[in-house]
């Protein structure tokens, strides 16, 4: 597979929620804990460390379970392939109308706008949408959809 055209998918996400959760739920035992003649005795009767350890194991869980599915995206001489460990969905090229990169601005979330690539096909009756920020190396990306947009509407001139 050629490393410029292949994109995985960010999971930077999944590892930060669970080292939090997994923070919060060790510093919640250590807390809550009863030190007693010298020695630490954990406290088991409490709900608070049952639910904090649920979400702890959700979260650990989602992670794995992403790591495994393994998704990227690809980008071919004639197509967009979205690839993941159990299938494969291709876009082609001579299919695609028009992209659109789109920029939102949003004070809420930071002060860098969040993009989004839109890609109307013929086929289809919804349009495919790309949120770049998802996967790694994301300004590449938006750069090589720059240069799919151009040579989709000179072929479509």
């Amino acid at each position: 597979m050629d490393d410029k055209n292949n994109f995985k998918y960010n999971m930077s996400f999944y590892y930060q929620s669970t080292i939090i959760y997994f923070v919060v739920f060790v510093v919640y035992l250590i807390v809550r804990g009863e030190f007693i003649e010298d020695s630490y005795k954990l406290v088991t009767k409490d709900p608070i460390i049952y639910f904090l350890g649920l979400i702890v194991m959700i979260s650990l869980l989602s992670l794995l379970y992403n790591l495994f599915k393994n998704r990227h995206l690809q980008l071919t001489e004639n197509s967009i392939l979205f690839i993941d460990r159990f299938k494969s969905k291709s876009f082609l090229y001579n299919e695609i109308i028009s992209i659109k990169i789109s920029t939102i601005k949003s004070k809420r979330i930071s002060n860098k706008p969040f993009r989004l690539i839109r890609i109307k096909m013929k086929n289809r009756r919804r349009q495919l949408i790309i949120r770049p920020y998802d996967y790694e190396k994301q300004n590449e990306l938006i750069a090589r959809f720059e240069e799919l947009d151009k040579r989709i509407k000179s072929t479509n001139v």
